[in-house]
């Protein structure tokens, strides 16, 4: 489960002011409800993100990569996949109807740079915000007030919320974890070998080489091999699986026996569409405090650098 920053409300007269509108706390109440622990929301701006990336076809994994048309897109696929993943209804005169009322969404790459039109004015707005150079989003619920608002100076009048209002904002999830980009925040020389293989296979196999004991999407896989078959490159039977056997590497996808082997080794188990690879060794006197698993009726642990490669052994069958 990601940790998810949940802020405390307001005190004061403010308090008085959000708790009396019944609204507000009616449609904060609902999306907590349908998604308490904020994993859903995170899931949803991680892959909007991946869809303008379009790693697959680009190779791209940076936002600055992005061109500008990319970017003011942003705001309506978030809109969209939101509703596709709460199946909110159509709202009347906003963008949804959550628990009955009209609720419009903005999302921006900046926090606090929310573009609030016109027409929202009396409204609830949901505000979201991602960064995924930061690994962060938050999500929050704000009654439009003009008196709150920098007034707009663009063409279509839309309006900022002002820096010392933000208090107003009802949060959701504040300052919670987004799925991390692991292109992006690997190190640049791992990063750069990476990516210097013609082949998409070398590729794979060099990314999970260097990026170990850390969740590596689906998403960041597709980029690196950019082919259709990618899953294929991952599996053994010649994929990544294989290629690094010999060296002792194992990768555990995303079942259900997989992750019990990531847990025993006191690794972060993947969650759905990830992989964590990992060199183990043989336990031997040296590791009498390692954790370990037990492979092919031998005790395995997480090796250490002065461990010597063993060929790995085969993960479990695959169950979920």
């Amino acid at each position: 489960m990601l940790p998810i920053d949940v802020p405390a409300a307001p005190n004061g007269p403010l308090a008085d002011e959000l708790r009396a509108d019944a609204e507000l706390q009616t449609v904060h109440a609902e999306l907590l409800g349908m998604d308490p622990s904020g994993r859903r929301f995170a899931a949803v701006l991680r892959d909007t993100i991946d869809q303008l990336l379009n790693g697959e076809v680009t190779g791209r994994y940076a936002w600055e990569s992005l061109y500008k048309t990319e970017r003011t897109h942003a705001g309506t696929l978030v809109e969209i996949n939101l509703q596709r993943e709460f199946t909110f209804a159509d709202g009347a005169t906003m963008d949804y109807q959550v628990a009955g009322v009209e609720v419009d969404c903005k999302y921006s790459q900046t926090f606090g740079s929310w573009m609030i039109p016109p027409e929202a004015r009396g409204h609830l707005c949901l505000l979201v915000w991602a960064s995924d150079n930061d690994s962060r989003w938050s999500a929050g619920l704000l009654r439009v007030r003009e008196e709150w608002l920098n007034q707009g100076s663009n063409r279509d009048a839309k309006m900022t919320v002002k820096a010392r209002h933000r208090d107003k904002i009802l949060w959701l999830w504040r300052d919670a974890e987004l799925p991390e980009n692991v292109l992006l925040h690997m190190d640049p020389s791992d990063r750069a070998a990476v990516f210097a293989p013609q082949s998409g296979q070398q590729r794979l196999n060099e990314l999970f080489r260097r990026v170990q004991k850390r969740r590596i999407s689906r998403n960041v896989v597709r980029t690196v091999a950019r082919q259709k078959d990618y899953m294929k490159r991952v599996r053994g039977n010649g994929g990544s699986r294989s290629a690094l056997k010999p060296e002792g590497i194992i990768i555990m996808g995303d079942y259900d026996s997989h992750r019990a082997v990531a847990e025993q080794l006191g690794l972060l188990p993947p969650r759905e569409g990830e992989f964590v690879s990992v060199r183990v060794a043989r336990r031997g006197p040296q590791h009498r405090n390692a954790r370990h698993v037990t492979l092919q009726d031998e005790a395995w642990v997480v090796a250490t650098p002065g461990d010597l490669s063993d060929i790995a052994p085969s993960l479990p069958t695959h169950t979920r």
